[in-house]
């Protein structure tokens, strides 16, 4: 569902700038409002959410979906816990839909999919193990990486219920922007795919928004 934001851009309290294949890691407090926003468009941001109390509390797919009776993700989505407790709202969208089932490049997947020279390219994956082991404090390991949030990419579902990876359906200047109700560890991957259209085969940026 489309629905724009009435916050503004220069009220926001916290702003970065995320480069194409690099992570993006912090704390967003309960109250807070933030927004991930396509700077060039058909990006794909990779993104796992954890209760910054208790990491063992983290993103569900299989609740998000269960509760919502849909399997995409867009504004009025409540973002739901492996407790099955609201994490986040999506409160604006102006790209439409957002993938939950797809999962997230990794150099184990590159191989399979696409060639066994694949292997070495950065992946999502590697983002996220990266930002684990140079933020120690917030006490995340590998076995923390599971269900992930593909932001504005295109996974749709086939009539027989297999997947697809088809050309994004964001551009330049979509965003999405949710709410947190409680203190949420927000780590994103800014994916580097080059090997499907997610992205148009060009990996960009993506800014970061934070309202109080």
């Amino acid at each position: 569902m489309i629905k724009e934001s009435n916050l503004k851009p220069d009220a926001a309290q916290f702003r970065e700038t995320v480069a194409a294949g690099d992570y993006f890691l912090k704390v967003v407090k309960a109250g807070q409002t933030f927004r991930i926003l396509d700077l060039e468009g058909n990006q794909a941001a990779d993104t796992l959410f954890y209760s910054a109390e208790d990491p063992s509390e983290r993103y569900s797919a299989m609740d998000t979906i269960r509760e919502q009776g849909n399997a995409y993700l867009s504004a009025g989505t409540r973002l739901r816990s492996n407790h099955n407790r609201v994490m986040l709202d999506i409160v604006a969208d102006t790209c439409g839909r957002h993938d939950t089932l797809g999962g997230a490049c990794a150099t184990e997947s590159n191989t399979v999919r696409y060639d066994l020279e694949k292997r070495h390219m950065h992946a999502c994956r590697d983002s996220w193990m990266l930002a684990i082991a140079e933020n120690e404090e917030l006490g995340l390991s590998k076995r923390d990486i599971t269900h992930n949030i593909n932001f504005f990419m295109n996974v749709p579902i086939t009539p027989d219920g297999g997947l697809t990876f088809e050309d994004g359906i964001s551009a330049p200047g979509k965003y999405v922007e949710m709410k947190a109700q409680m203190d949420t560890i927000v780590l994103i991957s800014n994916c580097p795919q080059l090997n499907n259209p997610c992205n148009g085969y060009n990996p960009t940026p993506v800014e970061i928004l934070v309202w109080n």
